[in-house]
């Protein structure tokens, strides 16, 4: 009798240290994956709300993914860290910078702006002790140049460019900077392979 509990106890307690699929931890490249879906999917529930239908914005880009894998694959570790600072890799994504320790991370729209960031470009963060963040951009993908019409979304007063029945996101920071208003020429840049649901503006010429 005095055996058959000890079996018993026994068996419980390898039960309860068994491990589960759950705590089987993600791994990095799995993280940004999940991200870059999540975010897809926001992105294309968005465009429905506001538009009722989808468009070019919303469609798949493997732009980013691309991007973030090629930092996963360049390094073993996404940041590094000293007594002073900490600096962490990432991919532009229109708005903010995604990580590639699968956080995000906001990018300043003047900074974006001035620069001509675009979907894809690589971006250093550098996090020092006192809180700042600097970013620097560090490897600018490919660019096409197209030409387009300003238009503004008399709902959410979010900008975007027409051109060749397609339309692409603009930071209002951007717009503003080059005083445009809507029906003005928009002389804009996006990655050159690849969809994309931002551009980032070079130029507007008054209409």
């Amino acid at each position: 009798m005095i055996s058959f509990f000890r079996r018993k106890k026994e068996t419980l307690q390898t039960t309860e240290t068994r491990t589960t699929p759950t705590d089987i931890p993600l791994t990095q490249r799995e993280i940004i994956q999940t991200i870059t879906r999540m975010q897809r999917e926001l992105d294309r529930l968005k465009s429905v709300i506001t538009n009722g239908k989808m468009d070019a914005a919303a469609e798949p880009n493997k732009v980013l993914e691309d991007a973030l894998l090629s930092i996963q694959q360049r390094t073993d570790e996404d940041t590094q860290r000293n007594e002073s600072e900490k600096v962490i890799e990432g991919v532009f994504d229109g708005e903010g910078m995604i990580g590639a320790d699968g956080g995000r991370y906001d990018v300043p729209a003047n900074y974006a702006s001035k620069s001509k960031l675009v979907e894809g470009d690589i971006l250093k963060l550098t996090i020092n002790n006192m809180g700042a963040f600097v970013y620097k951009q560090i490897k600018p993908i490919e660019r096409a140049r197209l030409v387009g019409t300003l238009e503004q979304d008399e709902h959410s007063l979010q900008y975007a460019v027409e051109a060749d029945g397609k339309k692409w996101k603009l930071l209002t920071a951007s717009v503003t900077y080059f005083k445009g208003d809507v029906g003005d020429e928009v002389v804009f840049l996006i990655p050159a392979e690849g969809g994309s649901r931002s551009a980032a503006v070079e130029n507007i010429i008054k209409r």
